[in-house]
Order: structure tokens, then C-alpha cells, then sequence
């Protein structure tokens, strides 16, 4: 695709290149320049409109952070129309895990390239449900321990590179990350709730904290769809 960055963008994006090739020891001279130039190319195809690149996967939240015993005590309520199910982790890994690697984008403008996560397809939960799930619902609501919840459109659920994450770089995923939570690529990072407890499959649209604040009710990484119009 044709992109144009800003002089902001391409400043940072310089900046950073830079950086991950003095960490690799690498040095930019008349002979690496086509080279530099190449990956430059690469990074600004993976760079949303108003988003710059992070060296870290940075944290925000709500500012709580409760504790959740993944492996041994959580479970994760299916709810839809007044029936419910729930299910373990073990029972979840039971249903397929796959590894996905996925750029990470933060509303607050950070892109965090190539996070490597291991999770369990959010298709395959919702097809193991599929009793208590009518054909009719249109939107799912997440539902954190620390009572954050957001909302996204059915469309933006069912795609084939929609997970379960409970592992972030080969380990359980740290708290300041939340423990466990839905990965949406193509949307910004608040509709990844945190410390996931609870998902809800509803005809009716429920706004979430976020949207109930001004942010879009969608959230779209790639349209730059920030804030309700």
C-alpha cells in the first residue's frame, strides 16, 4: 500500500530503526544505506496513521491490578441470552492453541511490532458453545476482574486471527499485561480487556468504559477511528 508518514512519523520511525541496529551492532554507512532503507520501507507499511513505534510493550490501565490464579482457579463464564457455561484454562487449551505473532496498537499512539502470543482461537470457543449462542448475536461484551468492560461489533470477533491469549513470549502472561485476554489486531488495545473473566454474547450493543467516555464504539487501527464522532 502507498503510505505517507508525517515528519513526525518518519522522524521516530528513523529513530527507532536506529536504535534496533545499534543494539544488533549494525552500523549505517554508504554501503548499508539500501539495506536501512529496506527496512525502513517495511516498518512504514506496518505503521498506522498517527501511531509511532515503541521499543517496549508498555502498560496502562485502570490502575488495578488484581490478583488471578490463572492455572489453578480462574475461569472464564461464557454467557449468551441467560445461559452460561464456564470453563477452565485446561479446558480452553482443549479446544486448540494455536502461536500468533501480532503487531500491538495503543490508542494512545505506541505500535509495538511483533508481540508473540500463544492462545486459543476465540472461533473454537464460540463453536463449543454453540448451544447456548444463537445465531443472532451481534456484539461481545468483555468483562474484566477489575470491573473494565468493552464492546466489539460480531464482524471484528470472527476473524480467523481473533485468540484467547494466556501466554506472552513463551510465558504465562504477567499482571501489569493482565493475565489473559482476547487479542484484536485490526482494533486498538482498550478492546483487550484485562483480566478477563467473563465474556457475553448479546443481540443489543452495550457500550464499555471507554466508549461510555468518548472513544469510538469501534476502534478500528488501520481507519484511525479514535473517538465517537
Amino acid at each position: 500500500r502507498e503510505v505517507k508518514l508525517s515528519q513526525k512519523q518518519n522522524y521516530s520511525t528513523n529513530r527507532f530503526l536506529k536504535s534496533q541496529w545499534r543494539r544488533q551492532g549494525l552500523e549505517l554507512t554508504d554501503e548499508t544505506q539500501e539495506e536501512f532503507d529496506r527496512q525502513f520501507n517495511g516498518l512504514k507499511q506496518r505503521l498506522p496513521e498517527e501511531q509511532h513505534l515503541s521499543d517496549t510493550f508498555q502498560v496502562l490501565d485502570l490502575g488495578i491490578r488484581p490478583q488471578m490464579d490463572i492455572l489453578n482457579q480462574w475461569k472464564l463464564t461464557v454467557r449468551s441470552h441467560g445461559q452460561s457455561r464456564d470453563f477452565s484454562l485446561s479446558q480452553l487449551k482443549a479446544l486448540g492453541v494455536q502461536s500468533y505473532t501480532k503487531d500491538f496498537h495503543c490508542v494512545t499512539t505506541w505500535t509495538a511490532l511483533g508481540l508473540r502470543w500463544t492462545g486459543i482461537p476465540i472461533k473454537n470457543i464460540i463453536a463449543a458453545c454453540s448451544d447456548i449462542i444463537p445465531d443472532s448475536w451481534r456484539f461481545l461484551i468483555q468483562h474484566g476482574k477489575d470491573k473494565y468492560t468493552t464492546n466489539v461489533p460480531r464482524e471484528h470477533v470472527m476473524r480467523d486471527d481473533i485468540f484467547l491469549a494466556f501466554e506472552y513470549e513463551d510465558k504465562p502472561i504477567p499482571i501489569e499485561h493482565g493475565y489473559i485476554r482476547i487479542i484484536f489486531p485490526d482494533l486498538f488495545a482498550w478492546k483487550s480487556c484485562k483480566f478477563l473473566t467473563e465474556i457475553e454474547f448479546v443481540d443489543e450493543d452495550v457500550p464499555g468504559y471507554w466508549e461510555e467516555r468518548g472513544y469510538s464504539n469501534v476502534g478500528e487501527v488501520w481507519k484511525n477511528d479514535r473517538y465517537s464522532s
